[in-house]
């Protein structure tokens, strides 16, 4: 089998084609999530603040050798895990949501037999235990 060939078949193996299915629109719902935490939810946050940008706190740990201040950014860390938190929360309610949708309805409850079954089990039973 040439390499061609067999790069050909591994590339069209269903979960790799799924998987790339799954990356593309994972990251597409990616930006959408990204979008609503930065446009949507931060901003009434910030004004619950007081008009505060975490993404703005620093503190001062020294001067570097060009004079300039070197500070260290900890609200943008604070902002990324803000921002995680709240996408994984978002991507957690939509799936929760998905995973509800997709669940088969319950089986339906077995019809009793008929009387004259339910007759015959009775006498294999007695008959049974002679």
């Amino acid at each position: 089998m040439s390499f061609a060939s067999e790069f050909k078949e591994f590339a069209m193996k269903g979960p790799v084609v799924d998987l790339a299915v799954g990356v593309i629109i994972g990251a597409a719902f990616g930006k959408i999530v990204a979008s609503l935490v930065e446009n949507v939810l931060m901003p009434p946050i910030g004004l619950l603040l007081g008009g505060v940008n975490v993404a703005d706190w620093a503190a001062k740990i020294g001067v570097g050798h060009d004079g300039k201040d070197v500070m260290l950014k900890y609200g943008s860390f604070l902002q990324s895990v803000i921002d995680f938190l709240i996408i994984a929360l978002v991507i957690f309610i939509a799936i929760k949501a998905l995973n509800k949708l997709k669940k088969p309805a319950p089986a339906a409850v077995a019809p009793a037999p008929p009387r004259q079954e339910v007759l015959l089990e009775e006498i294999r039973n007695l008959l049974a235990k002679r």
